[in-house]
């Protein structure tokens, strides 16, 4: 199967470089639509014969456009949702406090699973949930499956199960509003990643970012900057 997992479009709580993953969360911005609007010619190359999104309200709303556009239905999941901040919600993601809710999650995909975040879910019980989603497309039969879901989720299950991704990469590299990254494989065989953020794998390079969640961890952890910081908020 090919998994085309998405990220969504810019939220309100993006722009304030916020931990915001509670349900249902923000709609999107002005931009954040834009971006929505411009995903089914993002992804026109791409056959897909499912459509999947979480139950967050952003990822719904970036979803719409490209169902109507190929005719599906949108598959909501519980499953595919932003891995929960607990105690940590809502704090800047540039702040010292917040800096435990990536390196946590990282330590996930690094094996640690057992790590729980502050008031939170553990890394055994947020890899599942996705695993769950993604082995329910793979059972359906489609050859080629979209799924919006969110930042960390994203890079962090994907640094988890693929083969050719490793957690340093996946700290390392950006996923912003409505980057996709690609892989092909199976539950059962493992999975490969064939792109991130439109790069093939092993030429991905940084880019720009909305949000902590989507953020390169710094060294030794060190906590995100925001490029809105320096740009100014519609950055």
């Amino acid at each position: 199967m090919r998994l085309i997992l998405v990220r969504h479009g810019q939220t309100p709580s993006n722009v304030e470089f916020l931990l915001d993953t509670a349900a249902p969360g923000p709609g999107l911005t002005a931009l954040g639509e834009k971006q929505a609007a411009a995903l089914p010619q993002t992804l026109a190359d791409e056959e897909i014969d499912a459509l999947y999104a979480s139950t967050l309200t952003r990822a719904r709303l970036t979803a719409a456009p490209l169902a109507a556009a190929r005719g599906l239905d949108v598959q909501v999941r519980e499953g595919i949702r932003e891995l929960s901040a607990g105690d940590l919600e809502m704090l800047r993601g540039d702040t010292e406090e917040a800096r435990v809710y990536l390196t946590t999650a990282f330590a996930w995909a690094a094996g640690d699973t057992a790590l729980r975040m502050p008031g939170g879910e553990s890394g055994a019980e947020a890899l599942s949930r996705f695993d769950t989603v993604v082995a329910e497309a793979a059972a359906s039969g489609a050859g080629s499956v979209a799924m919006v879901s969110h930042g960390a989720a994203i890079r962090v299950w994907t640094a988890a199960r693929a083969r050719n991704v490793e957690v340093s990469f996946a700290t390392g590299h950006r996923l912003d509003n409505t980057d996709v990254v690609v892989l092909e494989g199976s539950p059962a065989d493992g999975w490969t990643a064939v792109s991130w953020a439109g790069t093939p794998l092993d030429d991905a390079a940084s880019g720009r970012e909305s949000g902590p969640t989507g953020q390169p961890l710094g060294p030794a952890g060190e906590p995100p900057v925001p490029d809105q910081l320096a740009a100014g908020p519609n950055e």
